[in-house]
């Protein structure tokens, strides 16, 4: 194989790896492949050099002839034997310096996995993520759009105690805020709805958000968190920052299932998590009395809260939705049949009392199993044989009560 200046040459663009002395050649590919061929005749290829190789012949090409995707990663060790341990934002990895490049510590580099390091390309570390959190995205994420009229509290079925007490909480707070300022009391700052899932906590802090004319940010818990070192903390930051600039001046920060992001800080805790309760609490002892601001989040795990978030000036008012009484479930049964057509007397109150330990979810959901009754029977209006073969569907699904105890 010899090397030839044929401009009508054609071949397999190659980076020169290794070059022995008997003439055998190893080259990379630009897919990661690496070829052996041997030059019985002419001058040898250089390490490091690109070529095109034909099938018995090869010849020198240009650098930009032979593109092959490296990878980008922090140098953080050099080791004895003259390789390196490089961070590539996922884990630690050791390459070699086949071309003996000068290269230090915290210098950023290209590297791939056949060549090892290709090229300095900082002599600092150049951050992994640079975007900027925009305000607007974090709108789009978290705002939630108000569509038509909204549900008003006439449209959470029982719990009239809990409702009282969220309007006196809530309502109080952003209708005669000016008078709360003026008596010297402080504004509410935070709000915890506590109890089992599918109590309607959720539903009701979106009843509160239309009722008041409030923007409305719902953060699913994990959602908030990022795999970016102070990402997370920056954009609870921005978030508090958007509601501070509502338009109508009120704006209510609703976190679900809270306890999945502020546990009870211990030792074994993860940093991550750690920052993260640190900013929340630092972000509502930043409160100013000229913003309207309330938060509320909602949990079935009171006690694995951390108890800094509970402390007065926090989430010191605490709301606590129960499973619904009897009267209750007759409410969210009659509340549910709303907009709905139906036709005869439907048992409702009987239905009340035989689902005694259910949740305001598993009662909805016998309106939803009633209504596929009628539609896949070819009516149009739910009568009261639906509504005993929905309650048998609902009741036939498993049920399991988690304690707070176990779900630690």
């Amino acid at each position: 194989m010899t090397e030839v200046s044929d401009e009508r040459f054609i071949g397999i663009p190659l980076r020169v790896l290794s070059v022995n002395d008997d003439g055998a050649i190893d080259a990379l590919s630009q897919i990661g492949n690496v070829h052996n061929f041997n030059v019985t005749n002419g001058p040898l290829p250089e390490v490091g050099q690109v070529i095109l190789l034909g099938d018995t012949r090869w010849r020198a090409a240009p650098p930009n002839f032979f593109k092959v995707q490296n990878s980008i990663a922090v140098v953080r060790r050099i080791e004895p034997d003259g390789s390196f341990l490089i961070d590539n934002g996922i884990a630690l990895k050791r390459i070699e310096n086949h071309h003996s490049i000068a290269v230090s510590v915290n210098n950023t580099i290209e590297f791939n996995d056949f060549e090892g390091l290709v090229s300095v390309l900082s002599e600092s570390p150049i951050p992994l993520r640079e975007t900027e959190i925009m305000e607007v995205d974090l709108r789009r994420e978290y705002l939630v759009a108000k569509e038509g009229a909204g549900p008003r509290f006439e449209d959470f079925g029982g719990y009239p105690q809990v409702v009282q007490r969220a309007r006196e909480l809530i309502t109080t707070q952003f209708e005669n805020r000016d008078r709360l300022l003026a008596i010297g009391a402080k504004p509410i700052k935070g709000i915890l709805f506590s109890g089992p899932p599918g109590t309607g906590k959720t539903y009701l802090a979106r009843i509160i958000a239309n009722e008041t004319d409030a923007d409305f940010y719902l953060i699913s818990g994990p959602s908030i968190v990022s795999k970016w070192v102070g990402d997370t903390e920056a954009r609870l930051r921005k978030l508090f920052e958007a509601a501070a600039r509502n338009q109508n001046g009120r704006a209510i920060i609703f976190f679900d299932e809270i306890d999945s992001i502020a546990e009870r800080r211990t030792e074994d805790s993860h940093e991550a998590s750690k920052r993260l309760v640190a900013q929340l609490l630092t972000l509502m002892d930043g409160f100013k009395n000229e913003q309207n601001i309330v938060v509320i989040a909602s949990t079935n795990r009171v006690d694995s809260l951390d108890p800094a978030l509970t402390r007065p000036g926090r989430f010191d008012w605490e709301i606590e939705f129960g499973r619904p009484t009897y009267e209750d479930r007759l409410s969210i049964l009659k509340v549910g049949a709303r907009g709905l057509q139906t036709i005869g007397d439907l048992p409702l109150k009987e239905i009340a009392n035989q689902s005694e330990g259910w949740s305001a979810a598993e009662l909805t959901a016998l309106w939803s199993e009633a209504a596929l009754m009628t539609a896949s029977d070819g009516r149009d209006k739910i009568n009261s044989e639906d509504m005993a073969i929905a309650f048998e569907r609902v009741t036939s699904r498993p049920r399991r009560e988690i304690s707070i105890e176990e779900a630690r």
